[in-house]
This record gives C-alpha cells, sequence and structure tokens, in this order.
C-alpha cells in the first residue's frame, strides 16, 4: 500500500472532517525541500478525499517571525531590518507589499503549477485580526505550567522572567529585543534594548506573538489540525513536536494531530538545502527546468522519511527518464519492471490536476535536449521532428503543447545547469581549426557516400562506421572530425541522430568547406 494511503487510512478512523495543514516561514527563497512538506500533506489529502473522506488543506504562511539575519541574497542595507517581522520589511523587488510577499507569491504561483491549491492563512493577519486573542492570554496564564514543560523536555534553563510572548517593541519595532517586567492582564510591562519602556495591551492585534513552542500548538487547537507533517528538526528528541503534544494537549486541551516526520532533500555536492546560507534550489527555478508532474514524482515516490538526493545536473535527464519510463508500464505500453513499487498511485498522485485518459506523447527527454540546442524555437524544432519522421503530421494539439513545454525546461536546464559534457553549439561558420589527415581523410569518404544514403539516425550511424573500418581510421577519429567542423569541439552528441536532425545540404556544404 502507498504510504499516503496509509497515512490517510490513519485519519480516516475518525469519522469527522480533516483538516491538512502545512506551514513555511516566507524568509527567502522556498525551495524544493519545504516543497516535501507541502506535498506530503497534498498526497495525504488527496488520499482522503479518493475514499470518500471530508479533508480540507490550509496552508499558513509565517510572515511575522522576524528576520534573523543578512542572508547571502540580501543587500547589507538590510541589516536595519533584523529581528523586524519580516511582514513589515519592505519588498527587496519593490513590487510586493512586504519583504514575506515577496518570497510567498512566487512560492503559491508554484504550488498552482504543481496542482496544489490550499486555503492560506498569514499569520501576521491572524494576530494582527485577533484570532490568536485567546491563546495569548490562556499561555500567559499558564506562564509557569508552559515553562516547566519546555524545560523538563528540552532539558535547557529558560530565562527566570520568560514568558510565553515575544513583544513587539513600540519604539523600534523589532520582535526580538523587549524584555517583560510584569504581567496583569491585559497589560505587559517591558524594556527593550533600544533603551524604551513601555506597556503593551495583549488584546491588541499586533502587540506580539507567540513563540514558536507555543504558537504551533495553539495553531493546531486554533484551526481544528488533525494532521500535519514536519521535519526531522522539529521531531528530535525535546524537539518543537515533543513540547507541541504537551502544550496542546495540557493547556489548550485538544489531542496532537497525527503527523508524518520527512528527511530533507539533499542537492548533490552541498548537502541538505538551506535558503539562508544560499544553498538551495527554489521551487520556482526546479519548475523552470523540469516538468511539473516530475517534480511531484520526484518527491510522491519516496517515503517521507527517506531522504532524497537531488543533483540538478545530469541527474535531471535521469529523473525524466525515469517518471516517462513509469509513464509507459502505467499505460501497458511497457512491461512493468521489477521494484516499480506502487507505480499506480505514484503516477496517479504526480499528476498537477487530471489524470492522462491516454498517454501524453513521448519523446526521449535527451533528444529534446539535443534538439534545443540545435534550435531555440520550438516552431523550428516541430519542423525538425516532422521532417524526421519523430513526430505525426496531425499531432493533438495537447501533445504539442506537452513537448513544447519540454523544451522549455529542457532549455533553462541547458542555461542554467547542464555541466559542460552535454552542451554544444552549432557553429555557422566553419570553426577555425587545423584537421589532420586522418580526419580529413575520414570526411572525404564520407563525402563520398553521404548523397547515397537514407538520412535518418540509424542509416547515418552506419555510415560513419562504414567508412571508418574501410580506411582502417579509429572510430574516435572519424566522431571527432564531425563534431569539430560542426561544432568546434571534439565531443558531441550522438552522432547519427544528431546529423540526421540537422539539415543535409548544411551537413554537405561544411564538409565540402572543411575539406
Amino acid at each position: 500500500m502507498h504510504w499516503a494511503d496509509v497515512l490517510a487510512d490513519e485519519l480516516l478512523k475518525e469519522d469527522k472532517k480533516h483538516v491538512l495543514a502545512t506551514g513555511i516561514t516566507p524568509s527567502g527563497p522556498i525551495h524544493i525541500g519545504n516543497m516535501r512538506e507541502v506535498l506530503t500533506t497534498d498526497a495525504v489529502y488527496r488520499s482522503i478525499l479518493e475514499k470518500g473522506g471530508d479533508a480540507e488543506f490550509i496552508y499558513i504562511s509565517d510572515d511575522i517571525d522576524n528576520l534573523r539575519k543578512v542572508y547571502p541574497y540580501l543587500p547589507k542595507s538590510y541589516e536595519k531590518y533584523v529581528g523586524f517581522p519580516i511582514s513589515d520589511i519592505p519588498c527587496p523587488c519593490g513590487s510586493h507589499k512586504s519583504y514575506a510577499d515577496h518570497f510567498l507569491f512566487s512560492f503559491l504561483d508554484s504550488l498552482k503549477e504543481i496542482g496544489i491549491n490550499p486555503k492560506v492563512y498569514s499569520a501576521n493577519e491572524m494576530y494582527k485580526s485577533g484570532m490568536y486573542k485567546d491563546a495569548i492570554q490562556i499561555a500567559l496564564d499558564n506562564t509557569e505550567k508552559i515553562k516547566n514543560i519546555i524545560e523538563k523536555i528540552s532539558k535547557r534553563k529558560l530565562p527566570k522572567n520568560w514568558i510565553p510572548f515575544n513583544i513587539r517593541c513600540d519604539k523600534c519595532g523589532k520582535l526580538t529585543d523587549a524584555k517583560a517586567v510584569l504581567y496583569e492582564y491585559p497589560n505587559i510591562e517591558y524594556t527593550c534594548d533600544c533603551g524604551y519602556e513601555g506597556v503593551v495591551d495583549i488584546r491588541k492585534g499586533g502587540a506580539g506573538k507567540l513563540p514558536w513552542r507555543v504558537d504551533w500548538p495553539a495553531r493546531w487547537k486554533m484551526l481544528s489540525v488533525t494532521f500535519e507533517p514536519f521535519g526531522k528538526d522539529h521531531g528530535t528528541t525535546g524537539g518543537s513536536r515533543e513540547t507541541g503534544e504537551v502544550i496542546v494537549q495540557e493547556i489548550y486541551n485538544y489531542p496532537a494531530p497525527k503527523y508524518a516526520v520527512y528527511e530533507f532533500i539533499m542537492l548533490k555536492g552541498k548537502g541538505a538545502m538551506h535558503s539562508s546560507k544560499g544553498t538551495a534550489l527554489s521551487s520556482e527555478e526546479m519548475l523552470k527546468m523540469t516538468p511539473p508532474e516530475v517534480l511531484r514524482f520526484l518527491i510522491i515516490r519516496n517515503q517521507p522519511n527517506k531522504h532524497i538526493m537531488f543533483d540538478p545536473g545530469l541527474g535531471v535527464l535521469n529523473l525524466v527518464d525515469e517518471y516517462d519510463q513509469q509513464e509507459r508500464v502505467y499505460f501497458e505500453k511497457k512491461e512493468e519492471i521489477k521494484g516499480m513499487k506502487d507505480l499506480k498511485k505514484n503516477y496517479e498522485l504526480s499528476q498537477p490536476y487530471k489524470i492522462p485518459k491516454k498517454i501524453p506523447f513521448q519523446l526521449p527527454y535527451r533528444h529534446l535536449v539535443t534538439l534545443a540546442q540545435i534550435s531555440k524555437k520550438w516552431q523550428d524544432i516541430k519542423k525538425i521532428l516532422l521532417r524526421t519522421g519523430q513526430i505525426p503530421m496531425n499531432l493533438e494539439d495537447s501533445d504539442d503543447e506537452h513537448l513544447k513545454q519540454r523544451v522549455e525546461h529542457a532549455q533553462y536546464w541547458l542555461d542554467n545547469f547542464a555541466p559542460d559534457m552535454v552542451k554544444f553549439e552549432v557553429k555557422k561558420k566553419l570553426p577555425k581549426m587545423k584537421l589532420k589527415i586522418d580526419e580529413k581523410k575520414f570526411l572525404k569518404g564520407l563525402l563520398d557516400i553521404i548523397d547515397y544514403i537514407k538520412w535518418d539516425a540509424e542509416a547515418i550511424h552506419n555510415g560513419i562506421y562504414e567508412v571508418s573500418e574501410k580506411q582502417k581510421i579509429p572510430i574516435k577519429t572519424a566522431f571527432s572530425s564531425i563534431y569539430q567542423i560542426l561544432l568546434g569541439q571534439e565531443k558531441g552528441p550522438r552522432a547519427g541522430f544528431f546529423l540526421s536532425n540537422l539539415d543535409k545540404e548544411f551537413v554537405i556544404k561544411r564538409i565540402k568547406e572543411a575539406i
């Protein structure tokens, strides 16, 4: 049984409406490691609905959290905003209401592209509107109990005058520097490192926020959450999930939601992704270089507790090939391969919206990567595919759009992540070079037969080997001579397929120029 069905069945033991929650702080580019949390939730949500259950999917933007430091992607001028709620900091590009919205909106666009449309809550708006009012009062009335819970479970000592509320200083605006002096409902007297002494009314929206270890369980009660996954960092012994379970039950009188612990997505060569360290691949970037169904597939096919190693280089080609292979098996165009666990469910959960009624037209992704370097425009690539018989004349509009999008993804990958070994450029003029005697000899031999061979990949491939063997010239030399006169380099894509996608007269003219 697929892991999403196992989690859904566990929730459905309780016959009620289930609220599945996920939340991320939009303090920087929201990367595909964060996307794992959202896609894990989405998979369980879809499984519940498929089984006839009642469920709602919500997303909380923790946009009242403070800016912790000036991250690598920010100008130094943002030093003055460290400690401010990110919803109160100016947008880096000037086009959004706040710093938080700058990163949140692009992520929500990415969610929409991969078929996820949750109900979105802004923590900043929740606090300012008064939604947290009762939760704050309950927390402050139980300060000692909460303090004891956190100290006992986390094994760390809290300051003597600690209270479960981060005060936003009325003068400097920071959430991090004010310290409580006295709490008597509804007021908290405080002093701030900026030198200001003041009073906040906890009934007033925007006066501050609960610390994370209290905010999380308060939110479970407030939004009736029944399921929320979390990263393994929150699930450590003494971590925020462990303290949250006790706080929500003993302070807020609400059962802790069921959960799934997910492992991190590792970026090859860099380890776990961290936006704060500049070692992350944003969801937006990922969706520019891979189709949305492939991004979903990357996460859906792995159980949440298994780490994923993502290689944005050659690994992308392998990932798309694997997805296409499973798609062929799903539509019974190919026999199932041993080890393809939960193939049907994996494929269906990988689709952003509707499951296709028939298999989309497939072309090997590596072929498209080659074609995307021969020509940049889809219409020109389409002409090559029609001329070489790789697509039918009556290609359906949906398949046309499918292939066009894949070419666009391949081009973005080539421009930004592809290793040099797969890159090439067809030179408009004969490159400056000096061919060796054997190379010129091979090209003359190829020119002698080129008019007579069928202009397709297999015939060209056989012709190259035929000339190489007849002239007793190493095949490596034969290929090298072709790549040098067309690409200005000694290596390139598979020669037969590559040449078949070029205009035959162009190739003949270039060989004549070279010899």
